[in-house]
């Protein structure tokens, strides 16, 4: 009976994201975006949302090591095998946006990377620093629009996003991993 649930829900799936295409597309056509904005909004946003669900059920019944799979495995995933294997179907490959390569992908990396000395403080994510991330993503999303409306704040909220807010995070960061780190080596010397 699961098997027949799991082959259920990915056929589902299957329909939704060709749903999801097709809409997203003619969002964008209407309101004249770029299918990279429509991508970064609300594709990305729809294709997260089972994730989303999945690890709030996960929390709520007390299996972290669930969501926290769920969530790195996920994007490990995308990265490798989705885009992977869409690049090998393309017939030319998969062009990049130059705006992708200029912004989005250093951001990805930076909040990527701001990650790491979140988990392994206290080797937990508090709800403080789970405020921080939908922060960015909130700064991020507000970015997208104002490059979609071509604003004149967006070359000032870009550079700022960029170079102080994203860098300042995660040198704090470091530096509360640091003091954990330090926290945890004289916890294990003192026994």
């Amino acid at each position: 009976m699961s098997t027949l649930l799991v082959v259920i829900g990915v056929g589902l799936l299957v329909v939704g994201a060709q749903l999801l295409v097709n809409g997203a597309t003619s969002i964008a056509a209407a309101f004249g975006l770029s299918d990279l904005v429509i991508g970064l909004t609300v594709v990305a946003i729809g294709t997260s949302l089972p994730e989303l669900a999945t690890v709030v059920i996960a929390v709520r019944k007390g299996e972290v090591d669930i969501a926290v799979g769920n969530i790195v495995g996920s994007n490990i995933f995308n990265i490798g095998a989705v885009l992977g294997i869409t690049a090998v179907i393309a017939p030319s490959g998969i062009e990049v946006a130059p705006g992708a390569v200029g912004f989005d992908i250093p951001i990805m990396i930076a909040v990527a990377l701001v990650l790491l000395p979140v988990a392994f403080t206290g080797l937990a994510i508090a709800r403080w620093e789970g405020g921080v991330f939908v922060v960015f993503y909130a700064a991020y999303l507000g970015y997208l629009v104002l490059d979609a409306t071509d604003h004149d704040a967006l070359e000032p909220f870009g550079a700022a996003m960029l170079w102080f807010v994203i860098p300042i995070t995660a040198f704090w960061l470091v530096l509360l991993a640091a003091h954990e780190g330090r926290k945890r080596l004289a916890g294990s010397l003192r026994r």
